[in-house]
């Protein structure tokens, strides 16, 4: 994944944070709206590009973009930088293949020792039941 690539394919909008912040938060727009488009990126390898997409496909758009926004900081720089954080951390996270699940097999002696554990312990109950 190319992370310079990345921030020249994001786009930016800036709107009103919603919440409380009285006064500044009326007239400052700092909440940060950040789109990208996964579909026509050129950041990605081709194995990583099919996995993002089948990871992501969830929280796509119809037009196949990621929106991801911001508004922890009352600074609006701030917030582009957690978005971009954001973008790229849930990027890795859905570029990783995912693990194999094995099978387990549970040994034969272990299974043996249960069923004679079991075993004994219902012969230990049923002696002590009264036989008339």
């Amino acid at each position: 994944m190319d992370i310079e690539q990345l921030h020249k394919e994001v786009s930016y909008t800036a709107v009103a944070s919603s919440g409380p912040g009285g006064q500044h938060a009326n007239k400052v727009a700092t909440k940060v709206l950040l789109e990208f488009d996964i579909e026509n990126s050129t950041a990605f390898a081709k194995g990583e590009h099919s996995r993002i997409l089948e990871a992501l496909q969830g929280q796509l758009t119809k037009e196949n973009l990621l929106k991801i926004s911001c508004q922890e900081s009352r600074s609006q720089a701030k917030n582009k930088e957690l978005a971009f954080a954001k973008l790229v951390k849930l990027l890795k996270k859905s570029a990783t293949p995912k693990k194999v699940r094995r099978k387990r097999v549970v040994p034969a002696s272990v299974k043996r020792k249960r069923l004679n554990d079991n075993k004994k312990h219902s012969e230990k109950k049923a002696n002590r039941r009264f036989k008339p």
